[in-house]
């Protein structure tokens, strides 16, 4: 069995406190150091997850480890920039090994060729947070709740053409620090007037408020009782990407893979047909998702995976520093409005 890690006070060193001046003077020392004593299992190392592995690397996390058994393809590379073109048929995690560490070889990066359905639950008690991409639903929620149960961070992303999401789940209690305007006392006599009593906002001086927040299982979130009065409520609210990401997981589940473009006339029928099924399902109107999506959900697209790929790094280096309030628990972006959204979905 694999122990757990032994949270230790990393130190910086001069090197690194030169290397990381710029972030330690953004989000101070004592972040850069939980970054520094963390460690990151990465699985799915398509465009997205080279994305993420790139933003984690350059932050400073102590070790990335890179899970992905499948092979580069032609397709893999036109999204996924830390293989190179010649290493086709070659495994994606080792290809992309060398570029990954020439970005900080202060970062400890490993490679590892196994597929992550295998691996034993022990495996993943090792790391401090588990980001997945390219993973089936059952496996995601497999994965996110054995780490619950341990209090390790978890993250689950895809990129779909023009659609792309991240789910996070930092436990039931992330303490956390947000950076707040101080408050002046009022200094005022009663003969100066109501407004003189109340305090001030200094915009040149700042305090570390702490604060809390607390976030549900991925089984949780995707399994809202959509019959409730309350659900149907905010129905309105309710970002359409969610019921797109059910969609697109089931259609994952059924087929072992993604829509292909290369299948473009069969992929597009399972799709109605999987979006007629989900919707009842769920039992919501299926006018909420019409055809038009259906065009454009193949593929990784490098833009959409450098968004998603910043947003998700972002959120991963804020849960292990334990720095600024985290998105919760779901971000979607949508590159055909080029816009993106936060929203929680789960038990309050």
């Amino acid at each position: 069995m694999i122990d757990m890690i032994e949270k230790e006070d990393p130190v910086i060193s001069e090197e690194e406190a030169a290397q990381y001046d710029r972030q330690i003077r953004l989000w101070g020392l004592d972040a850069q150091k939980r970054l520094r004593g963390s460690r990151v299992l990465l699985a799915g190392l398509g465009g997205l997850g080279a994305e993420v592995a790139k933003n984690l690397i350059l932050a400073g996390v102590k070790g990335l480890t890179l899970l992905d058994h499948e092979q580069v393809s032609e397709e893999s590379c036109r999204a996924q920039f830390l293989v190179p073109v010649s290493a086709q048929g070659q495994n994606r995690a080792q290809a992309s090994l060398e570029r990954g560490q020439n970005l900080n070889p202060m970062v400890k990066v490993h490679a590892d060729q196994d597929r992550v359905e295998d691996k034993p639950d022990d495996f993943f008690l090792q790391f401090d947070a588990v980001c997945l991409t390219g993973c089936s639903r059952d496996l995601m929620v497999r994965v996110d709740r054995l780490c619950s149960q341990h209090n390790i961070k978890v993250f689950c992303g895809d990129v779909y053409g023009y659609y792309g999401y991240m789910f996070s789940n930092l436990g039931q209690e992330h303490n956390y620090v947000e950076e707040k305007p101080k408050r002046v006392k009022p200094t005022g006599t009663s003969n100066d007037g109501p407004e003189a009593k109340k305090a001030k906002v200094d915009p040149n001086e700042t305090t570390m408020v702490k604060k809390t927040a607390s976030f549900c299982t991925l089984k949780e979130a995707l399994e809202v009782d959509w019959t409730t009065e309350k659900a149907k409520a905010g129905m309105k609210r309710t970002p359409v990407d969610y019921f797109l990401l059910q969609v697109l997981l089931k259609f994952r589940t059924d087929k072992g893979r993604d829509p292909d473009p290369q299948a473009f006339p069969e992929d597009s029928q399972l799709l109605r047909q999987i979006r007629d099924d989900v919707l009842e399902a769920l039992a919501v109107s299926s006018d909420l998702l019409n055809d038009d999506f259906i065009s454009y959900c193949f593929s990784e697209m490098s833009p959409v995976c450098a968004v998603v790929g910043g947003v998700l790094g972002q959120e991963v280096v804020k849960a292990l520093s334990q720095r600024d309030p985290p998105h919760r628990n779901f971000f979607f972006f949508d590159g055909r409005k080029g816009n993106g959204m936060v929203d929680y979905f789960g038990p309050n």
